[in-house]
């Protein structure tokens, strides 16, 4: 099994369950794009995962552990004329709310990085 920082780790009376930052981060790249005037994640380093053949949709979303929270960094584009701050706050709400559910983990906080903007066609 991988390193322990790369799972959230749930332990009682009946074992283990280990949830993998590569779910956390699925679930915030989901939740994420269903905020209204999100386009779309960017791909942090697709030039190297794309060299060595790993496609991942949740290449727009790093999640680091801590010892009993978690810090989310989304990078993403957002669609022209929307109010950037209210998206990125849809966001961090949106993830927040995800995340937490999902795993019952302390969110300490998402940033959101707005990389882009993406013109309506």
């Amino acid at each position: 099994m991988a390193d322990n920082k790369d799972y959230i780790i749930h332990s009682d009376n009946q074992g283990n369950i280990n949830i993998s930052t590569e779910v956390v981060a699925a679930v915030s790249a989901s939740a994420a794009l269903e905020c209204e005037g999100v386009a779309s994640l960017y791909a942090i380093g697709k030039d190297i995962s794309g060299f060595f053949g790993k496609k991942n949709a949740n290449r727009g979303v790093k999640v680091l552990l801590e010892e009993d929270s978690m810090t989310i960094d989304i990078y993403l584009s957002v669609k022209l004329g929307v109010e950037v701050n209210k998206v990125g706050a849809a966001v961090q709400a949106a993830v927040i709310s995800a995340v937490e559910v999902m795993t019952g983990f302390t969110v300490k906080a998402v940033n959101v990085h707005v990389t882009g903007i993406t013109l309506d066609k």
